[in-house]
């Protein structure tokens, strides 16, 4: 399961999407996201869908790859998805168990809800894995920088996003390790409801979160040995700049907006 956490992982390869500026990957996220909620109806479903599988194949993502990082969601999307079903108010009864019913409205917005997860993951998937951390933090850093007028730590902020997005694939894989050494041990963690899974968890936490402040501590003295003091005075290897790509890509999103405001 832990392998199929999709987030904060880079995936190098030559695209359209990869190719675009990072401040305005990271705005058309926002868009993408406000799209998703102006979407109301099952209809808008449609066209958003077809967007994240146009931009899956313009950014060369198997769309697998992007299924994958879903999995591990599976229990918030089924409770999600139920929770909805048996609790939303309705007129149209479909089906009704002693107290229990399930309504037309309730599906339709057990649906909607769950398609709306589904998307906002995604979504955040293909910001991290067609843009490098250290390029995501520099779009970050150029989009806060008029805050810095005001005393906003901007540069500060966008390393530490950049320093957690980095890490979480190297815990994904530190926790695997730890994993499967406990395992060898004859630690379950397979069997079991999900309360007896969840309290096998615990012994994993504990050395997981020791490594995570060792290397948390290795990650300090080593900016501190190369004299970092903050974004003052730094410059960049890459200049960013805004290119036709990007106005096509705005362009692309804005009508995905547009359709749904229009569906509704």
């Amino acid at each position: 399961m832990l392998k199929d956490i999709t987030l904060g992982q880079y995936y190098p390869v030559k695209s359209f999407v990869h190719d675009l500026d990072p401040r305005v990957k990271i705005i058309l996220t926002i868009a993408f996201i406000v799209a998703v909620f102006l979407g109301s109806s099952l209809w808008a479903m449609i066209p958003i869908t077809a967007f994240i599988l146009l931009s899956a194949k313009a950014a060369n993502l198997p769309v697998k790859l992007l299924l994958k990082g879903i999995k591990p969601l599976r229990i918030i999307l089924i409770f999600t998805f139920l929770l909805n079903l048996f609790f939303s108010a309705g007129e149209t009864v479909l089906l009704q168990v002693w107290k229990i019913r399930v309504t037309q409205e309730g599906l339709m917005l057990a649906i909607r809800f769950s398609m709306r997860l589904v998307f906002l993951v995604t979504g955040a998937s293909l910001l991290t894995l067609t843009t490098q951390p250290v390029v995501l933090t520099d779009g970050l850093e150029r989009l806060m920088s008029p805050l810095a007028r005001i005393g906003f730590p901007a540069h500060e902020l966008a390393m530490m996003m950049s320093i957690a997005l980095r890490f979480i694939p190297t815990l994904l894989e530190e926790a695997d390790k730890i994993m499967k050494a406990q395992m060898a041990r004859g630690a379950d963690f397979e069997s079991g409801n999900l309360l007896q899974r969840a309290r096998a968890m615990v012994p994993l936490l504990v050395p997981l979160f020791v490594s995570a402040f060792r290397r948390a501590g290795d990650l300090a003295m080593a900016m501190e040995a190369r004299c970092y003091h903050g974004g003052e005075g730094r410059t960049r290897l890459r200049v960013l700049k805004i290119t036709h790509k990007d106005y096509v890509a705005c362009a692309a999103v804005a009508a995905l907006i547009v359709i749904c405001v229009i569906i509704g």
